[in-house]
């Protein structure tokens, strides 16, 4: 038998750090040895929670399966690890104090018999490895005190050269960036977050993770019934019952004036918005207020929503962290440049969707950096993202010449969503406005000289979309 223990002092709230390590899942975010960790049953962390924890070893990979065998609230979790070498014992125990409060992490290792020979000449490297994890690894997580972030020498250089930017898109791409990620540790469980667009792909997989992490959500969904069953397999996989719904199709800006009334109504400060909901539509089609499709919901309706919702923004601001807005843009845009002359695909010869989808992303990016400009001193930041190439049901419908070819290197919807979450979580990701992020860096936001737009045309987007409400004909002809 084996005993090692460690002790830190964590200037955060108690029930914040219990909410972090209780949630075993995160150990790889901060133990020297752990190289993957899954939860492996639904509901809240609680006693017979259990976590699939893979842990990096000389010879092969060691598998642990960890159970909650006792929680006390904001104070006590003890796990036991079970594997092929040891059964370990994990008790957290936090103690609040006038700073904060002090963790002690003890680990009790049982070898098995034709193990326990040799244990002891294991001890030195066990207890650097205790060390390592705990008082840097987990320290570092829970002080939560990381630099704003920054392109890398890797990515700076890929943005320069078309085919390896791209290549960042991919799977692979994703694999690279989360080898230099921090831990993530903020604490979500009294914060208000709309996220539009939650009832599949990468918003549906926000959706779950935001409410793992407790936090508050009003989801605007278009389908009631796909709403209410979201609602009700949240609650159930996650055990957070403070779910809201808002229904409303964001291509009507009847709709999306509705959805602001009733969130004013509320008069509940929103902490995180999260724009995220969107479609690539063929042939051309109008919406029943006359508006472009693609326009109304990719551009239009982002712009009026988060100019709707301003004020309660602006609120939880003045409460004394910064709100944030995430813009889901796409990688698409890219290849487009910012056509003022044109924001409703009228004057193309042959209209293609992808091309009217990828120039309202353009757009909602140029006015991402406006809103950060000027918003900074309201304390609100404004961030845009873009996925990769994520395997969603979205892109299998709308682009699937595109999904046949690439398919075995798409992302999932959960590492296409994971800077989504990103920015809305981390307490690095507040320090910066105005950027344009992929895999939790700053990227560029032209790959190309010949779509740079001009600050003409930037101060003509602002102005036209100034106008609404205004009546439809004048908006077809500003477009």
């Amino acid at each position: 038998m084996t005993t090692l223990s460690e002790t830190i002092q964590i200037n955060r709230p108690a029930h914040e750090v219990f909410t972090y390590v209780a949630d075993f899942s995160n150990c790889q975010e901060w133990d020297s040895t752990a190289i993957a960790a899954t939860r492996l049953n639904p509901g809240p962390v609680a006693v017979g929670s259990r976590f699939d924890v893979i842990c990096a070893a000389p010879v092969s990979n060691i598998h642990l399966e960890y159970e909650i065998i006792e929680l006390e609230t904001d104070r006590k979790v003890v796990l036991v690890g079970r594997g092929r070498f040891f059964d370990v014992t994990d008790t957290i125990t936090i103690t609040p104090n006038q700073d904060g409060c002090e963790l002690n992490y003890t680990a009790i290792f049982k070898w098995q018999p034709w193990v326990d020979k040799i244990a002891p000449l294991m001890q030195k490297r066990l207890e650097h490895m205790g060390y390592e994890s705990i008082q840097i690894g987990l320290k570092q997580a829970l002080d939560d005190n990381f630099q704003p972030p920054e392109i890398s020498a890797s990515n700076s250089r890929a943005d320069r050269f078309l085919p390896l930017a791209l290549s960042r898109f991919t799977k692979r791409g994703y694999r690279l960036g989360r080898k230099h990620w921090h831990p993530v540790s903020a604490y979500m469980g009294n914060k208000h977050v709309i996220l539009t667009g939650a009832t599949s792909g990468l918003g549906k997989s926000c959706a779950e993770t935001l409410a793992r992490l407790g936090a508050e959500l009003t989801l605007v969904v278009r389908s009631q019934t796909k709403g209410l069953a979201l609602r009700k397999s949240l609650i159930a996989t996650t055990g957070n019952d403070n779910i809201h719904l808002e229904i409303a199709d964001l291509s009507l800006m009847q709709d999306v004036e509705q959805v602001i009334s009733n969130l004013n109504q509320r008069n509940q400060p929103i902490d995180v918005l999260i724009n995220n909901a969107g479609a690539l539509f063929n042939p051309r089609q109008q919406t029943s207020e006359g508006l472009e499709q693609s326009f109304a919901l990719l551009l239009l309706g982002p712009y009026r929503l988060t100019e709707g919702l301003y004020p309660l923004l602006k609120q939880a601001a003045s409460a004394g962290e910064e709100a944030r807005v995430i813009n889901v843009v796409s990688g698409g845009m890219y290849s487009q440049k910012l056509r003022v002359d044109d924001l409703q695909s009228e004057k193309d010869e042959q209209y293609s969707g992808s091309v009217a989808y990828a120039r309202c992303k353009r757009a909602l990016m140029i006015k991402t950096e406006q809103w950060a400009e000027d918003w900074a001193d309201d304390g609100i930041v404004v961030n845009a993202m873009h996925p990769g190439w994520a395997d969603t049901p979205g892109v299998e419908t709308a682009l699937p010449e595109f999904h046949k070819i690439t398919r075995y290197m798409l992302r999932t919807p959960e590492e296409g969503a994971d800077t989504i979450n990103w920015l809305a979580v981390a307490t690095e990701a507040g320090k910066v406005s105005g950027k344009l992020f992929l895999d939790r860096e700053p990227r560029t936001t032209h790959l190309m000289k010949s779509t740079q737009e001009s600050a003409e045309a930037r101060e003509a987007l602002r102005e036209i979309l100034s106008q609404w409400p205004a009546p439809q004909s004048d908006l077809k002809d500003a477009g």
